[in-house]
């Protein structure tokens, strides 16, 4: 029996492979079957508990060390610190409106301000170490007092978290504006978010403790 040719009519063909999206995650990305989703969001987990312990042990530290002796001093706290709480605080704002952005099919406006963010956060460094020399134009150094001792560690401390988070925004951004952000490759966008609030409610809580007990 001779076989149908490719283009006899009524015969059924196999349907086209679907298209390669190219973004993040690779081409399973989306589906529930080797997805890096859970994965990436439980090693996010682990990262915000072992950070939050790290400052857990900080904090109990700086309560033992202010109670032992009366050589406590407390830090003059510059007030760049308030305009950084603001720009960070700014910072997460704008990665939120990104993200809707992007929900909503407008990658135009989720560049626009999830770049916002990422420069919010360069500025926020920038404040940082703003402070420190204005502390050390000041004569406050790390050994000069307990009180001074602890508020360089603490902000140091979340000034390196807050490179890695930086070094996060700048990675997705490039790879939005180099359009290899595909619609269901959303978890390095999500991951970043997270933790970018997590640092954001961190300095918070610094700028809390520093306040009333530094």
């Amino acid at each position: 029996m001779s076989r149908p040719a490719s283009g006899t009519p009524g015969m059924v063909h196999p349907p086209p492979p679907p298209p390669i999206e190219h973004g993040w995650g690779g081409a399973g990305s989306a589906g529930p079957l080797g997805s890096p989703r859970p994965a990436a969001f439980t090693g996010l987990i682990v990262l915000l508990a072992s950070s939050a312990m790290v400052f857990a042990a900080f904090t109990g530290a700086f309560a033992m060390r202010r109670g032992l002796s009366g050589d406590w001093v407390g830090t003059p706290k510059p007030g760049i610190l308030w305009v950084n709480t603001a720009v960070l605080l700014i910072s997460s704002l704008a990665l939120d409106r990104s993200r809707y952005a992007l929900r909503a099919g407008d990658r135009g406006r989720f560049n626009l301000w999830w770049t916002a963010a990422t420069a919010l956060g360069g500025v926020f460094l920038l404040g940082q170490a703003y402070a420190w020399r204005r502390l050390a134009e000041s004569g406050v150094y790390v050994s000069a007092n307990p009180s001074s001792s602890f508020f360089y560690v603490l902000t140091a401390a979340h000034a390196v978290h807050l490179v890695g988070g930086l070094a996060a925004l700048i990675w997705v951004d490039v790879q939005a504006r180099r359009l290899r952000l595909g619609p269901a490759k959303r978890t390095a966008i999500d991951v970043t978010a997270v933790f970018w609030h997590f640092l954001d409610g961190l300095w918070v809580y610094l700028m809390v403790l520093l306040c009333v007990w530094g």
